[in-house]
């Protein structure tokens, strides 16, 4: 069986290093897949999950407030200033912390504010959907 190396790290700390047969995240342009040889690739990637089929078998589930993906035919690397492993999401704090990004999306008095508001409030839904996500597959 072909397997490919997977290392998903953010600011703090490597969150998965390990054998994968399959990975697939929200690239910038659509859903990624990638498989053992895959041709390399530099690309930025959306917030969302990260699903990785382990080569032992079982899945591992990763949120990732978006980033940078770099695929070479035998190694994964997944930047992230942000990512969360699925066991640890908490949907109450990303619920409240959504509330907080529609409140200042409403209070937002520059276009500045509105981006950053914006931006908050896509990366708390996406959390909230790979919450979701990751409980359907347990």
């Amino acid at each position: 069986m072909s397997t490919i190396r997977v290392d998903v790290v953010s600011a703090e700390a490597s969150i998965f290093s390990g054998e994968a047969k399959f990975v697939a995240l929200p690239g910038e342009a659509g859903e990624l897949g990638i498989l053992p040889g895959h041709i390399p690739l530099i690309t930025r990637i959306k917030p969302g999950a990260v699903r990785i089929e382990k080569a032992e078998g079982g899945e591992e589930f990763v949120f990732v407030a978006g980033g940078i993906l770099e695929v070479q035919p035998n190694h994964i690397t997944v930047l992230s200033d942000t990512a969360i492993r699925g066991k640890d999401l908490d949907e109450a704090k990303a619920s409240d912390a959504r509330k907080q990004a529609e409140e200042a999306l409403k209070n937002a008095k520059s276009d500045i504010d509105l981006a950053k508001a914006t931006s908050e409030l896509a990366v708390m839904a996406a959390q909230i959907a790979a919450l979701r996500k990751y409980r359907q597959k347990k």
